[in-house]
């Protein structure tokens, strides 16, 4: 642990974290719609998403803190650019290596961080001008609030014990505040996983402004 930074999230393997089969499918149909060709996965674990997306014809690079995670990354996945950074370090050493990108995904990443708005400062100069931001974090709203309650799933849910783990917990409300408050305009919401208003996680897509 470095400062307020978690720098182990466990990586180990080359296997898709659970969350990839309900997310990635939905991020990539709204990659599609977009109509972009460059992306960078900001917080790209192991890889997975990464290949994912360059199977599809994306020109794919990932940023991950976790060395060990790009380690395994560079390993499996050859043709793929992948950089041991993180969101608190400088953008201009990514933009050294790479032009800017059409579009920024970070799947499941913001809900670890001590510091949530370095994650669309960082973004925000590493994208052109029209570019997306695309984030998906564990949702929360009312009626899963009150069904997590209900069931007395809240030591489950919140797991302190996980270290790493999730230290923010995002609703539609307070995520549009970050990403407005930092340079962005939410221009969707979607729920993915599980049925309405007791989704797993959301999908909040962004356009850089001004």
């Amino acid at each position: 642990m470095k400062n307020d930074v978690a720098d182990n999230y466990g990586w180990s393997s080359v296997e898709a974290p659970c969350s990839c089969g309900y997310i990635a499918p939905f991020i990539l149909k709204l990659l599609n719609r977009l109509d972009v060709k460059r992306v960078v996965d900001l917080g790209a674990g192991n890889g997975a998403l990464c290949a994912m997306l360059a199977a599809q014809g994306y020109e794919v690079a990932g940023v991950e803190y976790d060395a060990k995670g790009v380690e395994i990354a560079r390993s499996a996945y050859r043709d793929i650019h992948f950089y041991n950074f993180g969101v608190q370090d400088d953008p201009q050493a990514l933009l050294a290596a790479e032009r800017p990108f059409d579009a920024v995904i970070s799947t499941e990443v913001i809900e670890h961080l001590f510091s949530p708005h370095l994650l669309p400062v960082y973004a925000k100069q590493i994208l052109k001008d029209d570019g997306y931001l695309i984030i998906s974090t564990p949702y929360h709203g009312y009626l899963k609030n009150l069904a997590l309650s209900i069931v007395n799933k809240w030591d489950f849910h919140h797991n302190p014990l996980w270290h790493g783990g999730h230290i923010k917990f995002w609703s539609r409300e307070t995520l549009t505040t970050l990403l407005v408050e930092n340079g962005f305009s939410v221009i969707g919401f979607h729920g993915v996983g599980r049925i309405p208003y007791l989704w797993k996680s959301m999908v909040v897509v962004a356009k850089k402004s001004g």
